[in-house]
């Protein structure tokens, strides 16, 4: 039987660390996240792993929950930089040729226009790799830097993600396909019979249109959603053509894997053409013992408690400055919050009792946020291809420990066993995401 191939999409912040908030510190780790050669590097190296796309991460405020202020995510590095994904994805396509680029961009501080016309011209530009990884925000943190005091409730939340996929839609199908006709001698530039407005009038939103970009190379950008939360896994279900989730076993993910395809195939799509992908860690050694010495330093030794609570608190919208590491998690605790009550839920399960503020502070800081497959290359393919053919996932967001050695390494050691073995591909099939990911060309719906 052919070996089913797996999805590998690379997971980056644009910012001093990876989603691991200690990656600064490793000795090797490159600090020139400043500049544009460090992003276009890492990617050009995930381009040689043909990983199918390399997508940001990103947050519309400096961590400041904890204890009301910024200054310990200033301190300990907590993830005080975050830069504008835009220049940094335009850089990246000038450098890459095939893999795919993402970037967050949050439903609930931006407007359908202006997302609609940023991820059209990044397809443009890159040949047909662009994706957008929806998210609707987490914390208050945010909402004060875009002239509110408090964040949306969650559900109002996903009530004005689902009407902005609408609008975004409606303007990425607003031109035909053959609507350019770009005769000189007779001066017609375009058909505008094939030009629409879309006169989207919703509850959040009014969108005249139509958009200032012609239709893209994909048709329409690749979506990628995380939702954990029942309506999280509703909003993934409609929309997304890659899901990224947070499962930390392999129990929880084949159940999680077999939920969401039943919510996908009751919308009427084809869980086939949707990509279920956890976010995970590779660490990889020459041999066993160096590589389990290289997750205890990852574990133990560069990442400050505090910069664990200044993450947690930033993404529970709930100041932890106030318990112990010890406190349990309440149900009062995560209701004040109003935060990802998924989170706790996963990690409750994950460890099959009830958890403490220095387990939820673990989880987000550390290793503990996705499987963490290590040792030799050939051990982590082992554990790669197991979650794969056992029906816990289509593929893997692959995190780092530290940049851009944790890629490197996985690229010369590990991939071209998974290639040997047929779960990954050793050239691009086609030139877009779309064909990397084996989904079709969305037709117009306008």
């Amino acid at each position: 039987m052919t070996p089913r191939q797996m999805t590998m999409v690379g997971f980056m912040q644009a910012g001093n660390v990876t989603v691991y908030s200690g990656s600064w510190r490793y000795p090797s780790a490159d600090l020139g996240f400043l500049t544009m050669d460090y992003y276009q590097h890492i990617a050009r190296t995930l381009e040689q792993g043909r990983f199918d796309c390399v997508f940001f991460d990103d947050r519309l405020a400096m961590p400041g929950v904890y204890g009301n202020s910024v200054a310990d995510a200033v301190r300990y590095g907590a993830r005080p930089i975050k830069l504008d994904l835009t220049a940094v994805l335009g850089g990246i396509i000038g450098a890459t040729s095939r893999i795919g680029i993402g970037a967050t961009y949050s439903t609930t501080y931006y407007d359908p226009f202006h997302v609609a016309r940023t991820f059209a011209t990044l397809d443009h530009l890159s040949g047909g790799r662009a994706a957008w990884n929806v998210v609707t925000s987490v914390n208050d943190s945010e909402a004060q830097n875009f002239g509110l005091e408090s964040h949306l409730d969650h559900d109002e939340r996903y009530d004005r993600a689902h009407e902005f996929l609408d609008a975004v839609g409606a303007l990425w199908d607003s031109w035909e396909d053959d609507a350019l006709i770009l005769d000189r001698e007779s001066g017609e530039f375009a058909d505008p019979a094939k030009v629409h407005e879309v006169n989207h009038d919703g509850t959040y939103f009014s969108v005249r249109g139509p958009l200032t970009v012609p239709r893209t190379p994909q048709g329409r950008p690749a979506i990628l959603q995380a939702g954990s939360s029942g309506r999280g896994r509703e909003f993934a279900a409609r929309w997304a053509d890659m899901i990224f989730t947070a499962d930390p076993g392999l129990p929880v993910a084949q159940q999680h894997y077999k939920d969401q395809r039943e919510r996908i195939a009751a919308t009427g799509r084809d869980p086939d053409s949707v990509k279920i992908l956890p976010m995970a860690y590779a660490v990889v050694g020459e041999t066993q013992a160096i590589a389990e010495e290289k997750e205890r330093l990852f574990l133990d030794a560069y990442v400050h408690p505090v910069a664990s609570l200044t993450l947690l608190s930033e993404v529970m919208n709930y100041d932890f400055a106030q318990h112990d590491l010890d406190d349990p998690v309440t149900e009062d605790m995560m209701a004040a919050g109003g935060g990802i009550r998924g989170l706790a839920e996963g990690v409750r399960r994950h460890l099959d009792r009830e958890v403490t503020v220095r387990d939820l502070a673990a989880h987000r800081a550390t290793l503990l946020q996705g499987p963490r497959f290590v040792g030799t290359p050939g051990r982590v393919a082992d554990q790669m291809q197991e979650w794969v053919e056992s029906e816990g996932c289509d593929g893997f967001v692959l995190a780092a420990t530290h940049l851009p050695g944790a890629f490197e390494e996985f690229v010369r050691m590990v991939v071209p066993i998974l290639q040997e073995r047929g779960l990954m591909r050793r050239e691009y099939a086609g030139t877009t995401l779309r064909d990397h990911l084996g989904i079709e060309r969305p037709p117009r719906t306008l």
